[in-house]
């Protein structure tokens, strides 16, 4: 595990050693000894302020698609992990942050989305939260604010007058977030450039609205949490602490969340129960114990022993972390059918309605179509090339039989039961249904 970067001004970041008696408070016991903190400012205060009370922290969410995905779910679970512990989480929805678009991690300008884009968009993504944690009114029950409540209300100049002065271009450009553009000689323009003055106003209106002192988020967020912290600290003289958490990327490199068919969505409409079952199904070895701890409530000794196993083994730890994350978003019986239909395609041969479908026009498939462009339009392969690819290999299999040639001819013959079975490589299995 590498050690925790810690901020304690004035002076430069210090390291101190991942021990879990280092801190008091149960809520960072928890959160470093899960793997969670990469970067902290002010520990001592923030472990002190979360072992003598009630701490409430936010992490906030742009509305730039109608779902979030796997690679939002580590924030998501930072603020489960801080109502366990018995503190107070906001959920922040960038209704008005969205109509900029954050620069962080990015090469390229967001396009920018319409009101009424960004508004179906929170309706979405919000229904998800309800998974994760508790609502309510009570002293440690989450909340949902959308950050448009006061950033649409906020004149320019005044803007600029009120919190602008407590910036500066030279500290601004330093960030990484800017920075990584800049040496990329990526444009960056300047309603860009305001997102870290807004993102630091949310953390001072959520200070002065509900009392909250921490904010939370990935490491590339690093720059615009100092920002909202100095500025809290500047105006109002009070307490504020920033945790950020490590961007995570698969043993093999790969982005997390990230697959050849596209994200991983959180939203049931766009990946069904049974698909996200399966890409937790198959992580990589090396990855499950460190899945396990970021993304389940399991207790860290059953982690432990899970992590332990090998050979076969491994492959029981991979349906625990399957089950179990899939359970936390989609809930036990959907868990439950998602794995059946798994071991019925996989391990029995057979098909399983609750299996993935894909729909073609009866009339396309009398015509026959291209099983490398059915792949691909089934969600199996990235592009034709890749189709081909897997079927030369062997992987690609039509009612479990392989075929070889990419530009073999699908047809209404190849139906059993009014069913394709496609399958690509042993673990993705979809079901072709004309209409």
């Amino acid at each position: 595990m590498n050690a925790i970067t810690v901020l304690q001004p004035p002076a430069a970041q210090l390291e101190i050693p991942p021990m879990s008696d280092a801190f008091k408070s149960s809520f960072l016991q928890v959160m470093r000894d899960r793997g969670y903190i990469h970067q902290i400012t002010h520990p001592d205060e923030l472990d002190q302020a979360a072992a003598g009370g009630v701490v409430t922290g936010y992490i906030g969410f742009d509305a730039t698609a109608p779902s979030l995905h796997v690679g939002n779910l580590l924030t998501i679970m930072m603020l489960r992990r801080l109502q366990q512990a018995g503190h107070r989480p906001i959920v922040l929805m960038g209704g008005g942050t969205t109509k900029v678009g954050d620069p962080s991690g990015k090469d390229e300008t967001r396009k920018l989305l319409s009101e009424a884009d960004i508004e179906a968009n929170i309706a979405s993504i919000k229904t998800v939260f309800s998974r994760f944690l508790t609502f309510g009114d009570g002293p440690t029950d989450a909340i949902m604010v959308n950050n448009d409540e006061w950033l649409s209300k906020l004149g320019y100049i005044d803007f600029l007058r009120d919190y602008g002065v407590h910036f500066t271009i030279n500290r601004m450009l330093a960030f990484d977030s800017v920075k990584l553009r800049l040496d990329r000689e990526q444009p960056l323009t300047f309603i860009e450039f305001n997102y870290m003055l807004m993102q630091a106003t949310d953390f001072l209106e959520l200070n002065r609205r509900y009392g909250c002192s921490l904010q939370m988020g990935g490491s590339d967020q690093w720059g615009n949490i100092l920002n909202g912290v100095e500025l809290i600290r500047r105006v109002d003289q009070k307490p504020a602490f920033g945790l950020t958490t490590p961007l995570l990327a698969t043993s093999s490199g790969a982005k997390m969340g990230k697959t050849a068919a596209g994200a991983v969505w959180l939203n049931a409409d766009m990946r069904s129960p049974y698909d996200y079952w399966q890409f937790w199904r198959n992580a990589e070895d090396a990855d499950v114990g460190r899945f396990l701890r970021l993304y389940t409530d399991l207790p860290l000794a059953e982690i432990a022993r899970l992590e332990a196993l090998e050979g076969a083994g491994i492959n029981e730890a991979k349906k625990v972390l399957a089950d179990a994350a899939t359970t936390l978003l989609h809930g036990e019986e959907a868990a439950r059918a998602a794995r059946d239909a798994a071991e019925k395609a996989f391990e029995q041969g057979s098909v399983s309605g609750d299996l993935p479908s894909y729909e073609i026009p009866a009339a396309s498939l009398a015509e026959g179509i291209m099983l490398a462009a059915l792949a691909v339009d089934a969600g199996l392969a990235g592009s034709r090339s890749d189709a081909r690819r897997l079927a030369q290999g062997g992987g690609l299999k039509v009612n479990d039989v392989a075929v070889a040639d990419g530009n073999q001819m699908v047809t209404p013959a190849d139906l059993v039961d009014g069913v394709i079975k496609l399958a690509a490589g042993k673990k993705k299995i979809v079901l072709v249904r004309p209409v």
